[in-house]
């Protein structure tokens, strides 16, 4: 199988069973699996993959034909500028998040130390320790698997944090700058309804955020405080119309200075207070 031989396999498989941007997908599989460069690609697109290449091409289409995402198949997701290993014990990084971690590194200075809840690969918190040097991070994940990926990320990362397995404050010790979390937030009755790559793929225990979407927020809103320095802030990644509903959650907690940021779409993402 040649490369263009590959390629259009791969685009003709992905287009049967209703992948989306087949093209592209099948590329994307071809270079993780041969290590081909575009440029290389429109050089030499005669050129004769390996065996081993041509193997693991098409048991990369294969899966992805199943609809599991692309990033579990390749364990790799760029955020942030920077690349994150995934596997199936964590939620793909999304564009949408960098908000928080944006968020997070306006109102940060060196000596100050944050907490991230629902750490999942780390994405958050390690961009957060790579775009401002000289801060403090603690990460938390109840899930033993998501901390294992957020370790290895912080190896290939090279940076400092401390790790726990918690469920959210339960091993928390100590008080902080600022609280971060991307908590589980989708409605329970909506998960059947999302994608398949996503439904059928991605951790449950990470999307599911109860029958209303708001469990993890009331419990992070009612005890964050005790975690919090005086003027400490608190910055909640949401659903798109969760932005009234967590706002008022963290209002009922005494939380000031309460605000809801968009996302380049316009729509709510980050909800931020002030202790």
């Amino acid at each position: 199988m040649t490369l263009l031989e590959a390629c259009l396999y791969g685009e003709k498989r992905l287009k049967e069973a209703g992948v989306p941007e087949a093209k592209l997908n099948a590329w994307l599989l071809l270079e993780y699996a041969s290590g081909c460069t575009r440029s290389h690609y429109l050089a030499y697109q005669e050129e004769v993959l390996p065996a081993e290449a041509e193997r693991q091409f098409l048991e990369a289409a294969e899966r992805r034909s199943k609809r599991e995402p692309l990033q579990y198949i390749t364990g790799i997701q760029e955020f942030m500028g920077h690349s994150f290993l995934v596997s199936d014990q964590v939620l793909i990084p999304r564009q949408d998040t960098e908000l928080l971690v944006e968020e997070a590194l306006m109102y940060l200075k060196p000596g100050m130390k944050f907490l991230d809840l629902c750490t999942g690969s780390g994405c958050i918190l390690l961009s957060i320790l790579k775009g401002c040097p000289g801060v403090i991070g603690v990460g938390s994940d109840i899930s033993a698997g998501a901390l294992k990926v957020a370790q290895k990320n912080q190896e290939r990362l090279e940076q400092e944090a401390v790790l726990l397995q918690s469920d959210l404050f339960e091993k928390i010790e100590g008080s902080f700058d600022l609280i971060v979390s991307n908590p589980p937030y989708i409605r329970s009755g909506e998960i059947p309804k999302l994608m398949e790559e996503v439904r059928d793929f991605e951790p449950v225990t990470a999307l599911d955020g109860r029958e209303d979407g708001l469990y993890f927020y009331r419990r992070i809103a009612e005890e964050s405080s005790a975690y919090l320095k005086a003027g400490g802030r608190l910055y909640l990644e949401i659903g798109y119309d969760q932005g009234s509903l967590v706002s008022e959650l963290l209002g009922e907690q005494g939380f000031c200075e309460i605000e809801v940021k968009k996302d380049l779409a316009g729509l709510d993402r980050v909800v931020k207070g002030r202790r």
